[in-house]
This record gives structure tokens, sequence and C-alpha cells, in this order.
């Protein structure tokens, strides 16, 4: 469920949400890596997602999108990331 934000804080609030699911996966790949569970394919999401995002941004940059929409597909996979390595951690 979202919330409602001041159109003020979208922005500022999306960043720490990015800093928060970032540390958050973060965290969890440094786990994976130092048991020695860290797999090849998740060596490659590691490197892949942020050249996708890389392009997803650029083009949105391009393209004279908001700051928002700029920031957005670092933030979906950050999120999408944490998300899916706290299930599988559990």
């Amino acid at each position: 469920m979202e919330t409602a934000t001041a159109p003020f804080l979208a922005f500022p609030t999306m960043m720490a949400q990015l800093a928060l699911a970032s540390w958050e996966t973060i965290g969890y790949r440094i786990v994976l890596i130092a048991q020695g569970a860290c797999t090849v394919s998740e060596y490659q999401l590691m490197a892949s997602e942020k050249v996708e995002a890389l392009q997803l941004s650029t083009l949105a940059l391009l393209a004279g999108c908001s700051q928002d929409e700029v920031v957005q597909p670092y933030l979906q996979r950050a999120q999408n990331n944490a998300s899916r390595l706290r299930a599988v951690s559990r």
C-alpha cells in the first residue's frame, strides 16, 4: 500500500527508499559471498541489473522525464532484490 507523499517530498523519499533497499541488498549479498553461497546467476544479476537500470535512466533523462522517473529503474531493482534476497535468507 502506497501512501500519498507531498510533492516536494517525493524525490527525497524515493532517494531514501533507494538507499535503504540498496543497503539491505548489499548486506544480503555480502553474507552470501562470505558464506560461499552466492550463485553464478546472482553474480551475473549484480552486473546486468545495473546496466539495464542505467540504460532506462539514460533514456528517461534524454527524454526530459522528471527526476523521479530517472531514478525509478534503480529503485525498482533495488526493492525487488531486497525482497527476493529477504525471502531466500529465511
